[in-house]
């Protein structure tokens, strides 16, 4: 069979998802929220693709007590990279307008699921490791207690809630990996239907 030409639907939607992968670099990704007694409005750390924000110093502060390491963006090689991957994910989206080939968007579609799939592991490792490598001479000790905030969802930490869920540019990547599926999907599809 053929590497048939994708419709101009699906070019639009490609544009749409480039876009998507731009828009992801200037807003943070990721969030942890963080409540307490003692907070009442909150903390909030942000992962953006080039950098840590939010409440860092005030974390870092609670951090030290429980003898965590500090959060320093410099201490990150993601930060460096993750630019560069969303930048290139933009390119492809664009060149595969003029592409135009379903067996392209869907390797590409495949080798972004394969990126979140990674960066999965590697947030869950950094979380790990933040949350157990904890410094025996802190001044707040706890037997048998980790600190690794959840992957997703909610996790109670001492007195502290945490909530580990996407920010704006995490929903832009994931708006961005739905259309580039329908776009598979349809293609395929429509290519099935019409070779019968």
């Amino acid at each position: 069979m053929k590497n048939l030409s994708i419709s101009g639907l699906s070019k639009v939607l490609l544009l749409i998802t480039g876009a998507l992968f731009v828009g992801a670099l200037f807003v943070p990704m990721w969030q942890i929220q963080l409540e307490a007694p003692q907070y009442p409005e909150g903390l909030v750390l942000q992962l953006y693709t080039n950098k840590i924000g939010g409440d860092v110093e005030i974390i870092n502060g609670l951090n030290h007590y429980i003898g965590m390491a500090t959060l320093h963006t410099e201490n990150f090689f993601e930060f460096t990279v993750l630019p560069y991957v969303f930048g290139a994910f933009a390119l492809i989206s664009i060149v595969l307008i003029f592409v135009a080939k379903r067996k392209a968007v869907l390797a590409f579609l495949i080798t972004y699921i394969v990126f979140i799939a990674l960066a999965a592991v590697d947030f869950y490792r950094w979380n790990y490791e933040y949350g157990h490598n904890l410094d025996p001479n802190a001044a707040i000790r706890v037997p048998g207690m980790a600190y690794q905030p959840p992957l997703i969802g909610y996790k109670q930490l001492l007195n502290f809630g945490a909530y580990s869920i996407p920010d704006t540019g995490g929903w832009l990547l994931t708006v961005a990996g739905i259309l580039l599926f329908f776009v598979v999907l349809k293609e395929y599809k429509f290519t099935k239907k019409t070779t019968l």
